[in-house]
């Protein structure tokens, strides 16, 4: 009898995966280095000994952790932050994703001898820039926030433009009959429809969420990301980008006053980290190392040609009439960092039964890997060396609950005092509060202290005051938060 069954070994491999992948991003955040590589290494060593190859279940992994990965890299996203780069950003992830394309796939057919159509189908896969490995690298650092925000802000948009290229290029290559008219429609169309799905979808969300009252506040995460799969499911329906609806989705649902905010955010977060690991480990393990040999120099001389020549094209043709120095924009080129969605990417001339496939697979996948390392781990120096780091942010006041008490209609509502509240200075017997809404506790530096009447509110205080749902609006406008705008801190 064997010491484990299959189904055992398959528990334990997954439990040490996960256990794996959680302590290397500790490695990850300490020498800036993208966690994908660390999961992709991982697959790449259980390839040795796990045979695998099936590249339809990989794809499908990979779009549900995008998915994911979107939703949460959204929820966390000011608009106020992004609305004024919103622009740049779009220009990025339009024009810049073609230019790479372009630049790239005219190198690519010439350094591995393909043709025309075939080189500019692996531009088209390493054009976009990857959400996974932005939100995740930038998120850790205090880079100028102009920067971060049109960063975040590409990556999130402009997967949809490299999925239309690649998919495109495929149709070309099977039907050379295809017209550029024909496919300029379609695009158009496709990012039409992702963003009215991705906003209809996100109001829905936002209604739903708020009004209905589960027994249990675990639940509501749990439907946040339901909608942000029907979001995707929906939009590939009506023939759309479901990528783009999903981060419009997730725009909206984040920056709409929310309930159990802090509860949904932190949910996602460990889902989307978990997401990342089953799915670059998948990735890995569909990477024949013994392969990567063979096109090892091919694939550095295209990385480093995306690094230093398509990415800064396309960065200073995107940015030419935006309001960035030469510093700023330096720093946009080289935190361009490519990921999961380049080598998910990659899976489609596979399932396409494009000749060549598996090469197509294993550039990309060398690509991606040589530049998150050597980007990765040099984003923060170049910050630093180009003076491009801020001081610490404040943080933003929460608005909303972190506990349902139980089946009562009461919640507990966690406030962060800032200095252009008009209770600041104040004392609590001076706001006149109804009978039922009441202070429970205030936190101030490393001391709770007890609410009396007699207790002046100052800034920088966290306030946990308890009401009854239905007064929440009445208590938000007592403490002066409809004037502030503010929303859950991320």
């Amino acid at each position: 009898m064997p010491l484990l069954s299959f189904v055992d070994s398959v528990i334990i491999l997954s439990a040490l995966l996960l256990l794996t992948g959680v302590l290397t991003t500790k490695f990850s955040s300490k020498f800036g280095m993208p966690a994908l590589v660390l999961f992709m290494a991982i697959g790449m060593i259980l390839s040795r000994y796990i045979y695998y190859d099936n590249a339809e279940i990989t794809q499908l992994v990979g779009i549900f952790a995008l998915i994911v990965i979107l939703f949460q890299g959204g929820m966390q996203t000011d608009f106020k932050e992004i609305k004024p780069v919103l622009g740049p950003a779009l220009s990025l992830a339009t024009l810049g994703v073609l230019l790479t394309t372009a630049v790239v796939g005219i190198s690519a057919t010439y350094i591995l001898d393909i043709s025309l159509e075939k080189g500019l189908l692996i531009g088209a896969i390493v054009g976009s820039t990857d959400a996974a490995a932005v939100f995740s690298v930038m998120g850790g650092l205090n880079i100028k926030r102009k920067i971060t925000s049109t960063l975040e802000a590409e990556s999130g948009s402009n997967d949809p433009m490299a999925v239309f290229l690649t998919v495109s290029l495929i149709e070309w290559i099977q039907s050379p009959n295809m017209t550029l008219l024909g496919m300029l429609l379609s695009f158009v169309m496709e990012m039409g429809l992702g963003l009215i799905v991705g906003m209809l979808v996100g109001l829905l969300a936002v209604f739903v969420i708020n009004r209905i009252n589960f027994d249990s506040s675990g639940l509501y995460p749990v439907m946040s990301l339901g909608f942000a799969i029907f979001t995707y499911g929906a939009a590939e329906v009506v023939h759309s980008s479901g990528l783009l609806a999903v981060y419009v989705m997730a725009l909206v649902v984040g920056n709409t006053e929310l309930t159990y905010r802090r509860t949904i955010l932190a949910f996602n977060q460990g889902f989307a980290w978990m997401m990342q690991i089953a799915m670059f480990v998948l990735l890995g393990l569909l990477v024949f190392p013994s392969q990567l040999s063979g096109i090892a120099w091919e694939g550095l001389i295209l990385s480093l040609l995306l690094m230093f020549v398509a990415r800064p094209v396309g960065v200073l043709a995107s940015l030419a009439f935006a309001k960035f120095d030469y510093k700023e924009k330096l720093m946009v080129a080289w935190a361009g960092l490519r990921g999961a969605v380049p080598i998910v990417l990659a899976t489609y001339p596979i399932m396409a039964g494009i000749e060549g496939g598996q090469m197509f697979f294993n550039v990309v996948f060398f690509v991606v890997l040589t530049s998150a390392v050597i980007q990765g781990t040099t984003i923060s120096p170049l910050a630093v060396k180009l003076n491009l780091v801020e001081n610490d942010r404040p943080q933003q006041p929460s608005l909303l609950e972190l506990f349902a008490l139980g089946k009562a209609h009461s919640e507990i509502n966690h406030i962060q005092v800032n200095q252009n509240m008009p209770i600041a200075g104040k004392e609590i017997q001076d706001l006149h509060l109804p009978d039922d809404i009441l202070f429970t506790a205030i936190i101030r530096g490393d001391r709770i202290i007890t609410p009396r009447g007699s207790t002046v509110i100052q800034q920088g205080d966290t306030l946990y005051v308890m009401s009854p749902k239905t007064k929440r609006k009445q208590m938000k406008a007592i403490l002066g938060l409809d004037a502030q705008g503010t929303k859950s801190p991320k």
